[in-house]
C-alpha cells in the first residue's frame, strides 16, 4: 500500500525494490517555468538532463548508484521516479529533494515581506510562487560556485563537465543521456584540478574548498547565522563575497543572503530602474527576504543572462 503523510506520499514498485514513485507535496502557488529554466541551464553533462518538463539526475545512495526523474504534476506536488535507491534511502532523499526544490517555502510568508517594494511587487506578480533552487549536497554547489566565479553559466557547465570526466565514476546505471555520477569529496580533495581550462588561482580554490569541506563537514550546514558563515568563508582562499553569499544562498538556505558584487543582479536592477539604480540601497528593502529577490531578479533577464552564477 501507498505510504502517505502530510508531505509526501511513496509508491514502491515491489516490496523491497529499488524502483519508487514519490509525490512531494508543497505550497502554491510555485512558478515551475521558472525552475526548470533555472535547472536547464545548469545541468552538466552526463550527470544532468532536463528535457520536456522532467528533470533527471544521477546520485549515490547509501553506497549504489541510482536516478531521480522529477516532474511538476496539476496538483501540487513534484512526482518524482526514482531508480535503483533502496527503500531505507528515500527519507534523507526526500528530505533533500524538498530542500533542492525549495518545497517548504512559505510564498505568502514571503510575498507579504517582498511585496511592500514597488519593484518586488511587480516581479512577484510576473512570477508568483518563485522558489530558489537549492544545491544537491555541499561538495557538488561548492565546486559549482567556484567553477562559476568570473565566467558565464555556459562556461561553468563546460568545466564542471570536464571535471566530471576527470573525477567521477561511470553510472553502473544504463540511462539514456546520464553517464556519471558527481565526484566524490576525497576525490576532489586529492585532486590536482591541472589542464582543465582555468586560471590556477580558481583551481588552487577548488582544492582548498573541497579540502575544508572534508576537514569540517558542518562547513556548509543549513541554519547557522549569516554572519557565522560568512566568517567561515572569508576565511578560505579563494573565497570572497561573491562566492560566499552564493554559497549561502543557494546550498545554506540563507533567505537572506545576496550577493551584492553580481553583474547579473545589477544589469537585472537597471534594466529594470535605469542606470542610475544601486543595488546595495535597493536591497535594503527587500530584507530579510534577499535571497528571493535576487531570484527575481535574475529570472527576469531570461535568456539573455549571461554573468556569473
Amino acid at each position: 500500500m501507498p505510504k502517505l503523510t502530510c508531505l509526501h506520499r511513496v509508491h514502491r514498485s515491489l516490496p523491497g525494490a529499488s524502483h519508487h514513485t514519490l509525490w512531494l507535496r508543497y505550497r502554491a502557488p510555485y512558478h515551475w517555468p521558472s525552475t526548470l529554466a533555472f535547472l536547464a541551464a545548469r545541468c552538466i553533462a552526463g550527470v544532468e538532463t532536463c528535457l520536456d518538463g522532467t528533470y533527471s539526475r544521477t546520485l549515490v545512495a547509501a553506497g549504489r548508484h541510482a536516478v531521480v526523474h522529477a516532474t511538476p504534476s496539476a496538483r501540487q506536488c513534484l512526482r518524482i521516479r526514482v531508480e535503483g535507491v533502496p527503500a531505507r534511502a528515500l527519507p534523507g532523499l526526500i528530505a533533500r529533494l524538498r530542500r533542492v526544490f525549495d518545497l517548504d517555502a512559505d510564498p505568502a510568508q514571503i510575498n507579504a515581506g517582498l511585496a511592500r517594494d514597488p519593484l518586488m511587487a511587480r516581479l512577484l506578480h510576473k512570477r508568483p510562487g518563485l522558489r530558489v533552487p537549492q544545491g544537491w549536497d555541499a561538495c557538488e554547489q561548492a565546486m559549482r560556485t567556484v567553477l562559476g566565479q568570473q565566467v558565464s553559466v555556459a562556461g561553468a557547465m563546460t568545466l564542471a563537465g570536464r571535471l566530471v570526466q576527470r573525477y567521477g565514476e561511470a553510472l553502473r546505471l544504463a540511462v539514456p543521456g546520464l553517464s556519471h555520477v558527481f565526484p566524490a569529496l576525497p576525490v576532489l580533495a586529492a585532486a590536482q584540478f591541472e589542464d582543465m581550462g582555468m586560471p590556477r588561482a580558481r583551481a588552487a580554490t577548488l582544492a582548498t574548498l573541497a579540502n575544508a569541506l572534508l576537514a569540517e563537514p558542518g562547513l556548509l550546514r543549513r541554519g547557522q547565522p549569516l554572519d557565522v558563515l560568512l566568517g567561515s568563508l572569508y576565511r578560505l582562499k579563494g573565497i570572497g563575497p561573491w562566492s560566499a553569499h552564493y554559497l549561502a544562498l543557494r546550498q545554506v538556505g540563507a533567505v537572506d543572503a545576496l550577493p551584492l558584487g553580481d553583474v547579473a543582479l545589477v544589469k537585472a536592477l537597471r534594466r529594470l530602474e535605469g542606470d542610475q539604480a544601486q543595488l546595495a540601497e535597493r536591497a535594503l528593502a527587500w530584507r530579510p527576504w534577499r535571497a528571493y529577490a535576487a531570484q527575481h531578479l535574475w529570472a527576469s533577464l531570461g535568456t539573455d543572462e549571461t554573468a556569473r552564477r
